[in-house]
């Protein structure tokens, strides 16, 4: 049994005591790559080790290669930063609308430029997107394999409505079925 696992359900005041903590927050599509109790919300986490903020981050399950800004206590820092305890730490992927050029950023040039695949499910979604200045690629007859190769080739992200195995390769965005078209393309753009 790790110390970890003695560790689940102790209060953060109690855990604080007994080791370092700090609290990490994750935003945006990084969330997907977390523990469903991890989502959206700013979590603690207790750790003996000395180590840099990257090791942290990749040990919740994210790629490092999907991260473009971290805030500690409010200031950039780069992947080698110690994490230390009492730090507030904040994950941001790529800002698509936002400049943050005057930031540190992790690396010289941004991740993607917002370039959307939709398949034949979403095609009012597609017209949004296009008024709304995103380069989107629709076709009302397109097979799921050839969406996730488009996908895939020209880095563009997948949104679907389709769980199927062929549309979940890439960077796939599955829709809950019923999702109101407009009030979905206010979520697509506007995180960032």
């Amino acid at each position: 049994m790790g110390i970890r696992s003695v560790l689940v359900g102790v209060p953060k005041s109690a855990l604080a005591k007994v080791m370092p903590v700090a609290n990490f927050r994750f935003y945006a599509e990084l969330n997907n790559f977390l523990r469903p109790e991890r989502r959206f919300t700013q979590f603690a986490y207790g750790f003996l080790d000395v180590a840099t903020v990257k090791d942290r981050i990749e040990s919740f399950g994210v790629p490092h290669t999907e991260v473009d800004l971290i805030l500690v206590n409010g200031l950039s820092v780069d992947f080698a930063y110690r994490v230390q305890d009492g730090d507030r730490i904040s994950v941001y992927p790529v800002f698509e609308a936002f400049d943050i050029a005057g930031l540190t950023r992790l690396r010289p040039e941004p991740l993607r430029d917002a370039r959307f695949v939709l398949d034949v499910h979403l095609g009012r979604r597609a017209g949004y997107l296009r008024m709304l200045g995103f380069n989107t690629l629709y076709q009302n007859r397109c097979a799921d394999g050839r969406l996730a190769e488009v996908s895939r080739h020209e880095r563009r992200i997948l949104l679907t409505r389709d769980g199927s195995p062929q549309t979940r390769l890439g960077d796939a965005r599955i829709l809950p079925p019923g999702n109101p078209t407009a009030a979905a393309t206010r979520g697509s753009g506007a995180a960032f």
